[in-house]
């Protein structure tokens, strides 16, 4: 099994789960969340409204309602502070929570998009570093793992990080 990594919307998967990168109080937002919140129907919020929060560095589980893939399981990336705040530590989390999230429900694909990377000011490539060598050491867990990026420029970066860091 490989990573995949796609630049396509996140909202047309048809996997177990897709991960939405939330902001800690679980509403609608924009960029990722967005897009999320709405293919899923307002029942997402519902589900969201249910779980009081999520911190940063945690995961959350709710269905996909009208969206393809069956779950969204809701992580808070951490706001870039230039590496001050333990933001390297807390964006791994992320990835490593929703990995274990997703293997006590077992849950056999998943797609992620680029946590942290958009208005919380993530560098994209230091991004992309953390949440391939997370993905890398979960694969073998899970049937298919989707970096799905938004932009041509951002899958590039991936590939080529991939590319440095196992090929």
């Amino acid at each position: 099994m490989t990573i995949e990594i796609i630049c396509q919307d996140i909202t047309t998967l048809h996997v177990d789960a897709i991960v939405n990168a939330a902001n800690s109080r679980l509403l609608s937002g924009g960029g990722v969340d967005g897009a999320i919140h709405q293919s899923a129907g307002p029942k997402l919020q519902e589900a969201c409204n249910k779980l009081h929060g999520c911190e940063v560095g945690e995961a959350k589980l709710t269905p996909g309602f009208q969206l393809p893939a069956k779950w969204v399981i809701h992580t808070v990336g951490p706001v870039w502070h230039e590496g001050t705040r333990n933001e390297k530590v807390l964006l791994k989390n992320c990835y490593v929570n929703v990995f274990e999230l997703a293997k006590t429900h077992n849950f056999h694909s998943i797609a992620f998009p680029a946590i942290s990377t958009g208005v919380f000011g993530f560098p994209k490539k230091e991004a992309a570093i953390i949440a391939l060598t997370v993905m890398q050491n979960y694969q073998h867990h899970f049937k298919k793992v989707i970096a799905c990026l938004y932009s041509q420029e951002d899958k590039t970066h991936y590939e080529e990080i991939f590319t440095t860091l196992f090929r």
